[in-house]
């Protein structure tokens, strides 16, 4: 694996810690199982924003996509 500076000039201490973060995060991604999906965070799902929350249809409708509950 290479790693290579393209812009700034990271002191040592700066460079081992972000080499630090990708060797751990590999680790990481070679412990799962090659067959398996990676683990979906709740806070992205999509049902968590649409759940319940879909406005009705009407002439204002539109302004109520973004902030549910409006």
């Amino acid at each position: 694996m290479t790693i290579k500076v393209v812009r700034g000039n990271p002191t040592p201490e700066e460079l081992a810690a972000a080499l630090a973060v990708v060797r751990a995060r590999a680790a990481a991604a070679s412990a799962m199982p090659s067959g398996a999906p990676a683990p979906r965070d709740s806070w992205s799902a999509p049902s968590r924003i649409a759940a319940n929350r879909l406005p009705q249809p009407g002439p204002t409708a539109w302004s109520r996509t973004y902030w549910p509950g409006a």
